[in-house]
């Protein structure tokens, strides 16, 4: 399966397991990592989540060969594609227990906005997070809806326009990064962190978690709607199809 779930006492691990792509994911992957967010939610017995990668990345967000066959005219296609990282930005957002990111690789793109939604994120000195999503043609929207809180106008202003990734130590200088930790303890550190929350008054966490969502949904909403209208011009004048199809071809030589 490329989505894995686990169970270490209270806190429930759920794994992205597709190594061999660096766990880019699809829109199966995403829903079946949609549905594990919900019931961990629903489940009494889980008080904290811990989310990462198999092999040597978290995730490298889209899957470009699931994208670059979209029809620029099917703007109906696109939405929908919006539509599903709108659900799983909301399933990470909607939990009312603590989530910690176990960052073991590489985290770009829509995989990089993701981890940035989890309440906390442990890494190592090799991990290597960013938003490059422009080089392959696509404007980033929500990414810039993810990191603004975190890095604020100039730097998310340089992370969306360079592409360029940032290692596990500039990644902890920014605030990217809540811990650094030996490679090997990530995981181990992640789920301990996640243990420590699940410790807490639940009520707090949940309220205190509540809040802290309220402050993002418009935010969201908005960046949603917008990305929506930038993708559909953006895909219409072909540009994002020739630059993926360039980038698949030269991963395919």
């Amino acid at each position: 399966m490329t989505v894995l779930l686990d169970r270490d006492g209270p806190v429930a691990v759920i794994t992205l397991n597709r190594p061999e792509k660096l766990n880019a994911w699809t829109a199966e992957m995403r829903a079946r990592l949609i549905e594990l967010l919900r019931a961990a939610g629903a489940d009494p017995e889980v008080r904290a989540v811990v989310l990462t990668g198999a092999g040597r990345a978290f995730c490298a967000g889209q899957d470009l060969g699931e994208t670059a066959t979209i029809d620029p005219d099917d703007h109906a296609a696109s939405d929908a594609w919006i539509d599903g990282f709108d659900e799983l930005y909301r399933a990470l957002l909607d939990l009312d227990k603590p989530s910690v990111a176990a960052l073991n690789g590489v985290a770009a793109g829509s995989g990089f906005q993701f981890a940035l939604l989890a309440d906390l994120r442990i890494g190592h000195s090799g991990t290597r997070m960013g938003q490059p999503e422009v080089l392959s043609g696509i404007p980033s929207i929500t990414g810039i809806w993810a990191m603004w809180h975190v890095l604020g106008r100039a730097r998310t202003t340089e992370f969306a326009l360079t592409g360029r990734l940032v290692d596990g130590a500039e990644a902890e200088r920014l605030g990217l990064l809540t811990r650094l930790v030996d490679q090997d303890q990530v995981l181990p550190a992640a789920v301990a962190q996640a243990k420590e929350l699940a410790a807490l008054p639940q009520g707090a966490v949940a309220l205190t978690k509540g809040r802290l969502r309220d402050l993002e949904q418009d935010a969201l909403a908005d960046a949603v709607r917008t990305a929506k209208k930038v993708h559909a011009a953006a895909y219409a004048t072909g540009e994002p199809q020739r630059e993926m199809a360039r980038f698949l071809r030269g991963r395919a030589r």
